[in-house]
This record gives C-alpha cells, structure tokens and sequence, in this order.
C-alpha cells in the first residue's frame, strides 16, 4: 500500500479520502498550495503526490522537487485550463478530476519509474527516436477511416506513446463527433493558419488541440473543419508546416484523410490556386506509414480496388498496410477471409492483408459512448484485431517491413471492375 500526500479541493478530497481508507493507503500529509507540499517534501517522502491540475496546487517547484526526490507526481484535471497547465509542465500523468477510483488506482499501481534528479537514465545521450506520421485513406462509401484512425491513436497511446489525432478530412470530418468533443473551432484549421504565420509553437497546440483521456491513455485530437465551404484553409504549403510541427510535439501523428486523390489538374497551370484534395494528397504524400482501408463486401473491395492505382501513384513510403473492415460471411458468402484474400491478390496484386472482423454493436456502442473501443468494449474483435495491427504492423518499426505486391496489374483490375 502506498502513502500520499494531497492538494486537492475540498469536495474532491472529501470524495477521495474515504477510497484511500478503504483500499489500505495512508495519507501522511493534506495541503492547501504546492508550495506547503514542496515543504511537506522536505521532511518526509511520500510515494504518490496526488494534487489538482490548478496553478495554486500544481506548480513547477513542486515538480522539480517531486523528480529530485523520485516522488510519484498525479494531477487530476477539472477545466481545459488545468490541462493545458499541467501539459505546459510536462507532466502528463494526469486523470480527470471525476474518473472513478479505479482509474486512479490503475495509475497508481502501474510500474512507471520515477526519474531520480542525479540519474543518468540508459539513453541520455541518446538522440529522440524521430518521429512517425501514419495516414489513415479509404476510398468513398465509408470504409471505416475514422473508426481506424480513432482506435490506432488510441492503442498506440495506451502503449505509452505520445500521440496526436488529426482530422484532415475535407469532406465529411467527424472525428470530433465520434470522440463527443466540439469542433465550433476545429484545431486542425487553426494549426494551419498559424503555421502559415510561422506562429505555430507548442503551447499553442496544446492550446488549439483538445485531449482525450482514459485510464488507458491519453492523446491529443486537433478536430477538423465544421463545414467542408472551409477546404480552402487546408492548403499544400500549411499542412506540411503543421506536420513539421507536430513531429516535433509528438511521437506519432495519426492523421484521418478525405477519400479522392484527384489533383485537380484543371487548375495546375496556377501554381496558387486552392485545391480541394490538398489536404488528403499533402498528408499520403507526407506519411512514413499509410494505412489503406476497404470494406469487406463486393462493393466495398470493387471501390477499393478502383482507387488502389491511384493511391500508388501518390504515396512515397514503401510502408503500406492494406486494412480491409467489416469482415463477414452474410457479405461475401462462404470463408469470407479467403475470398477476400483470393480477390485482392488477383485484381490487385495486393498481398499481407490486415481483415477486421464484423461487430457493429461494438462499434455503435463506441460512437454512442465517445470513446475508443478499449474503453467501451475492450473485448471486441474489432478491438483485439486493431490492437494488434498497431503491435505488429505500426510499433514494430525494428522488424523489417514486409514486402507488398504492388497493383502491378491495374489495366486487368480496371476491366474487371469498370
């Protein structure tokens, strides 16, 4: 059992106090302002510092001496300014404010190691491993792009990675609604007008994007624009300035596409006309790892199968995983895998395929709850195939990446399917 210090409000200690006593931790120290903690610290150590994501109780001494003294930090978080004043901390082992005991007791217990100021930690010399920009493209008929992307931030966010959520869907953009957040000032607009002013800095992320949180993990979701009349703001130059940006702000950037590739070649003699598709094109052309989903049923693969040419000739990483969502045999009739598989690779010359299995119940209980699947239904098929998509196809960067059969016969696809 541990022992905590708090510096908490009133009602939230009140509601706390009796589940620290109920589950055989002790409270050695209770304060008003970080600053009595940092003195508390200097007479006694507690293991955990439970405190509230307010400037008046969490402050940068208080972290500084937490760390010197390898003092397990919690902020729990009330308002959207706590948040920002915790990430503006680098602190971000933080809870809401009204998640259950459980969730706390979660992060209480999990083995994170706690830096000791004098350490030298086993890579300090080492450079930070770059970062990775992973663009989620389907062609149109709602193959699954949004639920893909939602749930890779969220398993590569649970895996301990820092991660921001992008929507840069110029047509029909709903990871906001999805997630349950506003998008009356969609984030992903307003990073790009600022990085088109070259006024794009960290705290104006944390700022602009909101964040999602779970006992899991947390990631940041800059929400696309509310009306697609906006496209115009998603131009070539500023998204490739906010994707420079958000490398250097997180480890991944898991970014939701719209569904044409077209360029627009009407308009390529005006090197500054606006195009529409902008945003999808920059982002696959950006990209070090796309993920290309389809739906399993015939019309969902002939669409598939339609773009997948075009798709080649935009991409410019080798680092392609084909997702083909919504697997079932109702669809496709008998070994719905095989067929599936069979057609790709015929059509497409697509091999290494990535199949989600069908369970719409979990996915509208997704939507309907706002959260990832490992939050509303851990136990999914759905979830466990995503899951391991993330662990097998996008973390395992130190394996070699397995060769895909490009659509070497596209004219035979085209006939087929045209």
């Amino acid at each position: 059992m541990a022992t905590f210090a708090l510096a908490l409000d009133n009602a939230l200690e009140d509601r706390l106090l009796l589940d620290l006593i109920e589950h055989g931790h002790t409270v050695i120290a209770r304060s008003s302002t970080a600053d009595e903690l940092v003195v508390v610290l200097g007479r006694t150590l507690p293991d955990v510092v439970l405190v509230l994501a307010e400037r008046l109780t969490l402050t940068a001494a208080l972290l500084a001496a937490c760390d010197e003294r390898g003092v397990r930090l919690i902020a729990l978080i009330s308002s959207d300014p706590g948040r920002r004043h915790a990430a503006a901390l680098g602190l971000y082992e933080v809870l809401d404010a009204d998640a259950g005991w459980p969730a706390i007791e979660a992060m209480i217990s999990a083995e994170v190691p706690v830096p000791v100021r004098g350490d030298e930690p086993p890579a300090a010399a080492a450079a930070p491993a770059p970062s990775t920009v992973l663009a989620v493209w389907g062609p149109a008929g709602a193959p699954g792009r949004t639920t893909l992307a939602i749930n890779i931030a969220a398993e590569i966010a649970a895996a301990g990675h820092t991660v921001a959520l992008v929507d840069a869907d110029t047509y029909s953009g709903s990871v906001a609604a999805t997630l349950g957040m506003l998008d009356e000032a969609p984030g992903f607009a307003a990073a790009c007008r600022l990085a088109g002013a070259d006024a794009l800095t960290q705290p104006e992320l944390e700022r602009i994007a909101q964040r999602y949180t779970s006992a899991h993990g947390a990631f940041w979701v800059l929400t696309g624009i509310g009306r697609a009349s906006r496209w115009p703001e998603l131009s070539t130059e500023r998204i490739t300035r906010t994707l420079a940006a958000l490398r250097q702000w997180v480890e991944y950037v898991v970014i939701d596409t719209g569904f044409s590739l077209e360029s627009d070649e009407e308009l390529s003699s005006d090197l500054f006309a606006p195009r529409r598709n902008a945003a999808t094109l920059t982002a696959l052309g950006a990209a070090d790892h796309v993920v290309a989903c389809g739906l399993g049923d015939p019309v969902g693969m002939a669409r598939f199968l339609r773009s997948w040419v075009d798709l080649a000739d935009v991409l410019t990483t080798r680092r392609l995983t084909v997702v083909i969502n919504r697997v079932r045999s109702s669809a496709v009739g008998l070994d719905p895998k095989g067929q599936i598989l069979h057609t790709l690779r015929r059509f497409g010359g697509i091999d290494g395929i990535v199949l989600i299995p069908d369970d719409q119940r979990a996915v509208d209980g997704a939507v309907l709850s706002g959260r990832p699947l490992q939050d509303s239904a851990p136990k999914s098929p759905v979830r466990v195939s995503i899951r391991r998509l993330v662990t097998t196809e996008i973390l395992a960067v130190a394996a070699p990446v397995r060769p895909k059969r490009w659509p070497l016969r596209a004219a035979k696809a085209q006939r087929a399917f045209s």
